[in-house]
Protein backbone atom coordinates (compact mmCIF):
# COMPACT_ATOMS: atom_id res chain seq x y z
CA UNK A 1 0.00 0.00 0.00
CA UNK A 2 2.76 2.31 1.14
CA UNK A 3 4.67 1.81 -2.73
CA UNK A 4 1.50 2.79 -3.94
CA UNK A 5 0.69 6.15 -2.32
CA UNK A 6 4.53 7.28 -2.68
CA UNK A 7 3.90 6.22 -6.42
CA UNK A 8 0.66 8.37 -6.81
CA UNK A 9 2.06 11.02 -4.84
CA UNK A 10 5.15 11.42 -6.59
CA UNK A 11 3.46 11.07 -10.30
CA UNK A 12 1.22 13.52 -9.51
CA UNK A 13 3.35 15.88 -8.09
CA UNK A 14 5.93 15.91 -10.82
CA UNK A 15 3.22 16.12 -13.52
CA UNK A 16 1.17 19.03 -11.71
CA UNK A 17 4.86 20.80 -11.18
CA UNK A 18 5.52 20.22 -15.27
CA UNK A 19 2.26 21.13 -16.38
CA UNK A 20 2.38 24.28 -14.08
CA UNK A 21 5.33 25.72 -15.62
CA UNK A 22 3.75 25.32 -19.07
CA UNK A 23 0.43 26.99 -17.70
CA UNK A 24 2.11 29.62 -15.80
CA UNK A 25 4.14 31.28 -18.56
CA UNK A 26 0.99 30.79 -21.05
CA UNK A 27 -0.93 32.67 -18.80
CA UNK A 28 2.27 35.24 -18.41
CA UNK A 29 2.65 35.39 -22.57
CA UNK A 30 -1.22 36.56 -22.22
CA UNK A 31 -2.30 32.65 -23.98
CA UNK A 32 -5.92 31.61 -22.53
CA UNK A 33 -5.52 28.41 -21.05
CA UNK A 34 -8.50 26.11 -22.10
CA UNK A 35 -7.72 23.12 -19.69
CA UNK A 36 -5.13 21.67 -17.52
CA UNK A 37 -5.23 18.32 -16.67
CA UNK A 38 -3.37 15.78 -14.50
CA UNK A 39 -3.48 12.50 -16.26
CA UNK A 40 -5.44 11.28 -19.25
CA UNK A 41 -8.97 9.66 -20.69
CA UNK A 42 -11.65 9.71 -18.39
CA UNK A 43 -11.96 12.73 -16.22
CA UNK A 44 -12.33 12.61 -12.62
CA UNK A 45 -12.97 14.98 -11.19
CA UNK A 46 -13.41 18.77 -12.60
CA UNK A 47 -13.67 22.13 -11.03
CA UNK A 48 -12.52 26.04 -12.38
CA UNK A 49 -12.16 28.38 -9.91
CA UNK A 50 -13.43 31.57 -8.98
CA UNK A 51 -10.97 33.56 -9.21
CA UNK A 52 -8.60 33.20 -12.41
CA UNK A 53 -6.09 35.01 -13.96
CA UNK A 54 -7.81 38.28 -16.46
CA UNK A 55 -8.98 36.62 -19.74
CA UNK A 56 -8.62 33.29 -18.09
CA UNK A 57 -11.61 30.83 -18.36
CA UNK A 58 -9.34 27.36 -17.58
CA UNK A 59 -11.04 24.03 -16.35
CA UNK A 60 -8.78 21.64 -14.34
CA UNK A 61 -9.13 18.50 -14.40
CA UNK A 62 -7.65 15.23 -12.83
CA UNK A 63 -8.30 12.34 -15.43
CA UNK A 64 -8.45 8.43 -14.90
CA UNK A 65 -4.84 7.55 -16.44
CA UNK A 66 -2.84 9.47 -14.40
CA UNK A 67 0.97 8.49 -16.61
CA UNK A 68 0.85 12.19 -17.96
CA UNK A 69 -0.96 15.16 -18.24
CA UNK A 70 -1.55 18.22 -20.32
CA UNK A 71 -2.43 21.98 -20.70
CA UNK A 72 -5.09 22.80 -23.38
CA UNK A 73 -4.50 26.54 -24.94
CA UNK A 74 -6.67 28.27 -27.19
CA UNK A 75 -5.03 27.33 -31.11
CA UNK A 76 -6.47 27.90 -34.29
CA UNK A 77 -5.10 24.95 -35.75
CA UNK A 78 -7.10 22.55 -33.59
CA UNK A 79 -10.70 25.00 -33.38
CA UNK A 80 -12.17 28.20 -34.99
CA UNK A 81 -10.92 31.35 -32.96
CA UNK A 82 -13.50 33.89 -32.81
CA UNK A 83 -11.60 37.17 -33.98
CA UNK A 84 -11.89 39.11 -30.71
CA UNK A 85 -9.61 36.43 -29.31
CA UNK A 86 -7.14 35.66 -31.64
CA UNK A 87 -4.63 37.31 -29.94
CA UNK A 88 -4.78 34.92 -27.46
CA UNK A 89 -4.40 32.04 -29.13
CA UNK A 90 -1.01 30.08 -28.64
CA UNK A 91 -0.12 30.11 -32.34
CA UNK A 92 -0.09 33.77 -32.67
CA UNK A 93 1.99 34.93 -30.28
CA UNK A 94 5.73 35.73 -30.75
CA UNK A 95 8.16 32.89 -31.59
CA UNK A 96 10.07 33.86 -28.33
CA UNK A 97 6.88 33.35 -26.19
CA UNK A 98 5.82 30.17 -28.00
CA UNK A 99 9.30 28.55 -27.17
CA UNK A 100 9.39 29.97 -23.31
CA UNK A 101 5.49 28.38 -22.65
CA UNK A 102 7.13 24.95 -23.77
CA UNK A 103 10.35 25.21 -22.11
CA UNK A 104 8.75 26.32 -19.31
CA UNK A 105 7.51 22.51 -18.18
CA UNK A 106 10.90 20.90 -18.16
CA UNK A 107 12.47 24.27 -16.42
CA UNK A 108 10.14 23.91 -13.78
CA UNK A 109 11.37 20.28 -13.59
CA UNK A 110 14.19 21.23 -13.27
CA UNK A 111 13.75 24.11 -10.95
CA UNK A 112 11.65 21.68 -8.80
CA UNK A 113 14.35 19.40 -7.94
CA UNK A 114 16.88 22.04 -6.98
CA UNK A 115 14.57 23.17 -4.24
CA UNK A 116 14.10 19.72 -3.20
CA UNK A 117 17.91 18.59 -3.22
CA UNK A 118 17.78 22.69 -0.71
CA UNK A 119 15.25 21.20 1.22
CA UNK A 120 17.24 18.11 1.82
CA UNK A 121 20.54 20.00 2.46
CA UNK A 122 18.35 22.65 4.91
CA UNK A 123 16.68 19.69 6.89
CA UNK A 124 19.93 17.69 7.45
CA UNK A 125 20.71 14.20 6.34
CA UNK A 126 21.53 11.60 8.14
CA UNK A 127 24.50 9.28 6.69
CA UNK A 128 27.22 6.86 7.15
CA UNK A 129 30.96 8.65 8.03
CA UNK A 130 33.14 8.00 4.59
CA UNK A 131 35.40 5.07 6.34
CA UNK A 132 35.53 2.57 3.63
CA UNK A 133 34.66 -1.32 4.04
CA UNK A 134 36.83 -4.30 3.05
CA UNK A 135 37.43 -3.98 -1.02
CA UNK A 136 35.72 -6.93 -3.22
CA UNK A 137 38.80 -8.71 -3.64
CA UNK A 138 40.15 -8.72 -7.21
CA UNK A 139 38.20 -5.23 -7.14
CA UNK A 140 39.74 -2.14 -8.78
CA UNK A 141 39.71 -0.61 -4.86
CA UNK A 142 42.14 -3.55 -3.96
CA UNK A 143 44.06 -3.32 -6.49
CA UNK A 144 45.04 -0.19 -6.02
CA UNK A 145 46.13 -1.12 -2.36
CA UNK A 146 42.40 -0.28 -0.55
CA UNK A 147 42.43 -2.71 2.30
CA UNK A 148 39.42 -1.57 4.86
CA UNK A 149 39.03 1.18 7.17
CA UNK A 150 40.53 4.03 5.56
CA UNK A 151 39.14 7.38 6.05
CA UNK A 152 38.57 9.66 3.22
CA UNK A 153 38.70 13.33 3.56
CA UNK A 154 38.62 14.77 0.30
CA UNK A 155 38.34 13.26 -3.42
CA UNK A 156 38.96 15.14 -7.22
CA UNK A 157 38.92 13.43 -10.53
CA UNK A 158 42.01 13.74 -12.64
CA UNK A 159 42.23 17.45 -13.31
CA UNK A 160 40.01 18.96 -10.53
CA UNK A 161 40.46 20.38 -7.46
CA UNK A 162 39.45 18.48 -4.51
CA UNK A 163 36.62 18.58 -2.78
CA UNK A 164 35.30 17.33 0.84
CA UNK A 165 33.74 14.64 0.67
CA UNK A 166 31.53 14.63 4.17
CA UNK A 167 29.42 11.15 3.77
CA UNK A 168 29.89 7.81 2.64
CA UNK A 169 27.39 9.31 0.04
CA UNK A 170 29.38 11.47 -1.21
CA UNK A 171 31.76 9.47 -1.90
CA UNK A 172 29.35 6.64 -3.74
CA UNK A 173 28.07 9.34 -6.13
CA UNK A 174 31.75 10.18 -7.10
CA UNK A 175 32.53 6.69 -7.96
CA UNK A 176 29.52 6.24 -9.76
CA UNK A 177 30.12 9.40 -12.14
CA UNK A 178 33.64 8.57 -12.49
CA UNK A 179 32.99 4.58 -13.65
CA UNK A 180 30.67 5.74 -15.69
CA UNK A 181 32.23 8.34 -17.22
CA UNK A 182 35.42 6.91 -17.67
CA UNK A 183 37.36 9.06 -14.97
CA UNK A 184 40.16 8.02 -12.07
CA UNK A 185 39.28 9.38 -8.95
CA UNK A 186 42.14 10.30 -6.49
CA UNK A 187 41.12 9.91 -2.49
CA UNK A 188 42.92 11.89 0.51
CA UNK A 189 43.27 9.65 2.99
CA UNK A 190 43.00 10.76 6.63
CA UNK A 191 45.79 10.20 9.08
CA UNK A 192 43.98 8.05 11.41
CA UNK A 193 44.03 5.96 8.58
CA UNK A 194 45.92 2.43 8.38
CA UNK A 195 49.18 3.39 7.22
CA UNK A 196 48.68 6.77 7.71
CA UNK A 197 47.74 10.02 5.53
CA UNK A 198 48.40 9.68 1.93
CA UNK A 199 46.67 10.11 -1.50
CA UNK A 200 45.67 6.91 -3.29
CA UNK A 201 44.25 6.70 -7.15
CA UNK A 202 41.47 4.78 -8.18
CA UNK A 203 42.01 3.91 -12.06
CA UNK A 204 37.97 3.97 -12.75
CA UNK A 205 38.95 4.65 -16.49
CA UNK A 206 39.93 0.86 -16.76
CA UNK A 207 36.55 -0.20 -16.05
CA UNK A 208 34.26 -1.27 -19.01
CA UNK A 209 30.98 0.68 -17.42
CA UNK A 210 27.65 -0.31 -19.11
CA UNK A 211 24.79 -0.27 -16.11
CA UNK A 212 24.71 2.13 -13.36
CA UNK A 213 23.54 -0.95 -10.80
CA UNK A 214 25.32 -3.04 -7.91
CA UNK A 215 27.46 -4.58 -10.11
CA UNK A 216 28.90 -1.52 -11.18
CA UNK A 217 29.91 -0.69 -7.91
CA UNK A 218 31.40 -4.11 -7.01
CA UNK A 219 33.51 -4.00 -9.60
CA UNK A 220 35.12 -0.80 -7.97
CA UNK A 221 34.83 -2.82 -4.96
CA UNK A 222 33.93 -0.70 -2.73
CA UNK A 223 30.32 -1.74 -1.30
CA UNK A 224 29.53 0.02 1.84
CA UNK A 225 31.25 1.76 4.65
CA UNK A 226 33.13 0.40 7.15
CA UNK A 227 31.64 -2.10 9.93
CA UNK A 228 32.30 -3.72 12.94
CA UNK A 229 32.57 -7.76 12.49
CA UNK A 230 30.29 -8.07 15.48
CA UNK A 231 27.72 -10.60 15.83
CA UNK A 232 24.34 -9.45 16.48
CA UNK A 233 21.09 -11.34 16.86
CA UNK A 234 21.55 -15.10 16.61
CA UNK A 235 18.93 -17.04 15.39
CA UNK A 236 17.87 -20.08 17.49
CA UNK A 237 18.87 -23.54 15.99
CA UNK A 238 20.87 -21.73 13.07
CA UNK A 239 24.82 -22.54 12.66
CA UNK A 240 26.02 -19.46 13.97
CA UNK A 241 23.64 -20.66 17.68
CA UNK A 242 25.11 -24.87 16.70
CA UNK A 243 28.27 -23.28 16.69
CA UNK A 244 28.21 -21.63 19.93
CA UNK A 245 28.64 -17.76 18.61
CA UNK A 246 26.80 -15.34 20.91
CA UNK A 247 25.80 -11.73 20.43
CA UNK A 248 28.20 -9.20 21.07
CA UNK A 249 30.94 -11.72 19.85
CA UNK A 250 33.99 -9.84 17.46
CA UNK A 251 35.14 -11.85 14.32
CA UNK A 252 39.06 -11.50 13.97
CA UNK A 253 39.63 -14.38 11.74
CA UNK A 254 37.64 -16.56 10.11
CA UNK A 255 39.74 -20.03 8.83
CA UNK A 256 42.87 -18.08 6.94
CA UNK A 257 41.26 -14.53 6.72
CA UNK A 258 41.78 -11.92 8.77
CA UNK A 259 38.65 -10.01 8.53
CA UNK A 260 38.47 -6.80 8.55
CA UNK A 261 34.79 -5.71 8.44
CA UNK A 262 31.47 -6.89 8.43
CA UNK A 263 31.31 -6.39 4.83
CA UNK A 264 34.22 -8.51 4.44
CA UNK A 265 33.05 -11.38 6.92
CA UNK A 266 29.46 -11.11 5.30
CA UNK A 267 30.59 -12.04 1.88
CA UNK A 268 33.27 -15.03 3.30
CA UNK A 269 30.60 -16.48 4.75
CA UNK A 270 28.82 -16.65 1.15
CA UNK A 271 31.57 -18.50 0.14
CA UNK A 272 31.62 -21.14 2.56
CA UNK A 273 29.78 -23.49 -0.15
CA UNK A 274 31.66 -26.06 -2.48
CA UNK A 275 30.04 -28.55 -4.59
CA UNK A 276 27.15 -27.54 -2.60
CA UNK A 277 28.04 -28.76 0.46
CA UNK A 278 28.93 -26.28 3.40
CA UNK A 279 32.86 -25.58 4.48
CA UNK A 280 33.77 -26.32 8.19
CA UNK A 281 36.15 -22.96 9.07
CA UNK A 282 37.58 -22.09 12.53
CA UNK A 283 37.06 -18.65 13.30
CA UNK A 284 38.77 -16.36 16.33
CA UNK A 285 36.65 -14.73 18.08
CA UNK A 286 37.08 -12.43 20.83
CA UNK A 287 34.46 -12.41 23.83
CA UNK A 288 34.54 -10.35 26.92
CA UNK A 289 38.61 -10.18 26.38
CA UNK A 290 39.29 -13.57 26.09
CA UNK A 291 39.89 -14.80 21.81
CA UNK A 292 38.08 -18.18 21.32
CA UNK A 293 38.56 -20.62 18.57
CA UNK A 294 35.30 -21.91 17.35
CA UNK A 295 34.28 -24.30 14.31
CA UNK A 296 31.50 -22.69 12.20
CA UNK A 297 30.06 -25.05 9.76
CA UNK A 298 27.44 -22.81 7.67
CA UNK A 299 24.10 -23.70 6.49
CA UNK A 300 23.47 -23.74 2.67
CA UNK A 301 20.88 -21.90 0.83
CA UNK A 302 19.60 -21.60 -2.56
CA UNK A 303 17.43 -19.18 -3.83
CA UNK A 304 16.04 -19.28 -7.02
CA UNK A 305 18.41 -19.50 -9.99
CA UNK A 306 21.56 -18.39 -7.66
CA UNK A 307 24.20 -20.51 -6.86
CA UNK A 308 24.04 -22.10 -3.63
CA UNK A 309 25.73 -19.80 -0.44
CA UNK A 310 26.30 -20.02 3.10
CA UNK A 311 24.40 -18.58 5.47
CA UNK A 312 24.96 -18.82 9.68
CA UNK A 313 21.72 -17.25 10.55
CA UNK A 314 23.11 -14.41 12.49
CA UNK A 315 22.71 -10.85 11.51
CA UNK A 316 26.61 -9.80 11.23
CA UNK A 317 27.89 -6.47 11.34
CA UNK A 318 26.62 -3.51 12.97
CA UNK A 319 25.06 -0.02 12.06
CA UNK A 320 27.89 2.10 10.73
CA UNK A 321 29.32 5.45 12.40
CA UNK A 322 26.72 8.45 10.93
CA UNK A 323 27.06 11.79 11.18
CA UNK A 324 24.35 14.75 10.20
CA UNK A 325 25.31 17.01 7.64
CA UNK A 326 23.09 20.22 7.32
CA UNK A 327 23.71 23.28 5.09
CA UNK A 328 22.78 26.68 5.88
CA UNK A 329 20.02 28.87 3.57
CA UNK A 330 22.64 29.52 0.76
CA UNK A 331 25.02 26.92 0.67
CA UNK A 332 22.02 23.99 0.67
CA UNK A 333 20.25 26.24 -2.25
CA UNK A 334 23.69 26.21 -4.22
CA UNK A 335 24.24 22.31 -3.67
CA UNK A 336 20.95 21.90 -4.81
CA UNK A 337 21.98 23.79 -8.09
CA UNK A 338 25.43 21.72 -8.41
CA UNK A 339 23.50 18.05 -7.70
CA UNK A 340 20.84 18.70 -10.10
CA UNK A 341 23.37 20.38 -12.54
CA UNK A 342 25.21 16.66 -12.00
CA UNK A 343 22.65 14.48 -12.43
CA UNK A 344 21.54 15.95 -15.38
CA UNK A 345 25.00 16.00 -17.07
CA UNK A 346 24.83 12.59 -16.10
CA UNK A 347 21.40 11.88 -17.68
CA UNK A 348 22.50 13.33 -20.58
CA UNK A 349 25.42 11.53 -20.90
CA UNK A 350 24.40 8.11 -19.95
CA UNK A 351 21.53 8.66 -23.00
CA UNK A 352 24.14 9.65 -25.46
CA UNK A 353 26.42 6.37 -24.63
CA UNK A 354 23.01 4.24 -24.97
CA UNK A 355 22.39 5.83 -28.32
CA UNK A 356 26.12 4.70 -29.65
CA UNK A 357 25.95 1.60 -28.34
CA UNK A 358 28.76 2.79 -24.98
CA UNK A 359 26.14 1.82 -22.42
CA UNK A 360 23.67 -0.71 -21.91
CA UNK A 361 20.02 -0.07 -22.54
CA UNK A 362 19.21 -1.33 -19.09
CA UNK A 363 19.37 1.42 -17.53
CA UNK A 364 16.27 2.81 -18.98
CA UNK A 365 13.52 2.06 -16.02
CA UNK A 366 10.11 2.18 -15.86
CA UNK A 367 6.73 3.10 -14.41
CA UNK A 368 7.27 -0.32 -12.21
CA UNK A 369 11.08 0.46 -11.23
CA UNK A 370 10.03 4.03 -10.11
CA UNK A 371 6.87 2.81 -7.90
CA UNK A 372 9.66 0.17 -6.62
CA UNK A 373 12.13 2.81 -5.79
CA UNK A 374 8.92 5.31 -4.28
CA UNK A 375 7.89 2.52 -2.07
CA UNK A 376 11.28 2.10 -0.61
CA UNK A 377 12.37 5.45 -0.46
CA UNK A 378 9.24 6.60 1.46
CA UNK A 379 9.68 3.29 4.06
CA UNK A 380 13.43 5.01 4.67
CA UNK A 381 12.10 8.06 5.71
CA UNK A 382 10.98 12.20 4.39
CA UNK A 383 14.95 12.97 3.05
CA UNK A 384 15.23 9.74 0.93
CA UNK A 385 11.82 10.17 -0.35
CA UNK A 386 12.60 13.93 -0.88
CA UNK A 387 16.17 12.63 -2.49
CA UNK A 388 14.23 10.18 -4.73
CA UNK A 389 11.84 13.01 -5.75
CA UNK A 390 14.31 14.88 -6.93
CA UNK A 391 15.97 12.40 -8.85
CA UNK A 392 13.25 11.57 -10.93
CA UNK A 393 11.74 15.06 -11.80
CA UNK A 394 15.46 15.66 -12.95
CA UNK A 395 14.87 12.84 -14.96
CA UNK A 396 11.86 14.02 -16.32
CA UNK A 397 12.84 17.24 -16.95
CA UNK A 398 16.09 16.35 -19.33
CA UNK A 399 13.85 13.44 -21.01
CA UNK A 400 11.00 16.32 -22.10
CA UNK A 401 14.01 18.55 -23.14
CA UNK A 402 15.55 15.76 -25.48
CA UNK A 403 14.26 17.16 -29.13
CA UNK A 404 11.53 14.05 -30.15
CA UNK A 405 9.22 15.45 -32.08
CA UNK A 406 6.38 14.29 -29.31
CA UNK A 407 8.48 16.09 -26.47
CA UNK A 408 9.16 19.26 -25.53
CA UNK A 409 12.37 19.58 -26.50
CA UNK A 410 11.23 18.57 -30.58
CA UNK A 411 8.77 21.80 -30.86
CA UNK A 412 11.79 23.67 -29.53
CA UNK A 413 13.56 22.13 -32.52
CA UNK A 414 10.84 23.29 -34.22
CA UNK A 415 10.87 26.52 -33.39
CA UNK A 416 15.02 27.07 -33.75
CA UNK A 417 14.10 25.84 -37.38
CA UNK A 418 11.76 28.78 -37.45
CA UNK A 419 13.73 31.15 -35.87
CA UNK A 420 17.31 30.48 -38.40
CA UNK A 421 14.88 29.86 -41.83
CA UNK A 422 12.37 32.45 -41.62
CA UNK A 423 9.28 29.83 -41.76
CA UNK A 424 7.39 27.19 -39.26
CA UNK A 425 7.74 23.74 -40.28
CA UNK A 426 5.08 22.45 -43.13
CA UNK A 427 2.08 20.06 -41.43
CA UNK A 428 3.19 17.59 -44.17
CA UNK A 429 6.92 17.15 -41.97
CA UNK A 430 5.04 18.05 -38.82
CA UNK A 431 3.35 14.55 -39.45
CA UNK A 432 6.16 12.47 -40.45
CA UNK A 433 8.06 13.92 -37.61
CA UNK A 434 5.26 13.45 -34.89
CA UNK A 435 4.95 9.60 -36.20
CA UNK A 436 8.67 8.83 -35.87
CA UNK A 437 9.09 10.55 -32.78
CA UNK A 438 5.56 8.62 -31.33
CA UNK A 439 7.68 5.26 -32.73
CA UNK A 440 11.22 6.36 -30.88
CA UNK A 441 9.13 6.76 -27.72
CA UNK A 442 7.23 3.36 -28.31
CA UNK A 443 9.99 1.96 -28.61
CA UNK A 444 11.71 3.30 -25.43
CA UNK A 445 9.19 2.45 -23.23
CA UNK A 446 8.97 -0.99 -24.18
CA UNK A 447 12.52 -1.46 -23.53
CA UNK A 448 12.00 0.07 -20.09
CA UNK A 449 8.48 -1.93 -19.12
CA UNK A 450 10.89 -4.88 -20.47
CA UNK A 451 13.75 -3.56 -17.98
CA UNK A 452 10.72 -3.36 -15.05
CA UNK A 453 9.79 -6.89 -15.26
CA UNK A 454 13.45 -8.08 -15.53
CA UNK A 455 14.68 -6.52 -12.38
CA UNK A 456 11.32 -7.18 -10.68
CA UNK A 457 10.26 -10.46 -11.63
CA UNK A 458 13.15 -12.17 -13.50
Amino acid sequence: MLTVVAFIVALGLLIAVHEYGHYRVAVACGVKVLRFSIGFGKTLYAWKPRRQHPGQDTEFVIAAFPLGGYVKMLDEREAPVASEERHRAFNTQPLKARAAIVAAGPLANLVLAVLLYAVVSWIGVQSPLPVLGSPVPGSVAEQAGLRGGEIVTRAAFDGDAPQPVETFEDLRWLLTRGALDGKDLRLELDARSPGGPRDMLLPLSRLDAHEADARLLRQVGLMGPWTSAVIGDVMAGGAADRAGLRQGDVVRRAGDQAIVDGQQLRDWIRRQVRDGQPVTSTWEVERAGRVLRIEVRPDVVTEGKQPAFGRVGAYVGVPPAMVTVRQGPLDGLWRGVVRTWEVSALTLRMMGRMLIGEASVRNLSGPLTIADYAGKSASMGLTQYLLFLALISVSLGVLNLLPLPVLDGGHLMYYLWEAVTGRSISDAWMERLQRSGVAVLLVMMSIALFNDVTRLFG
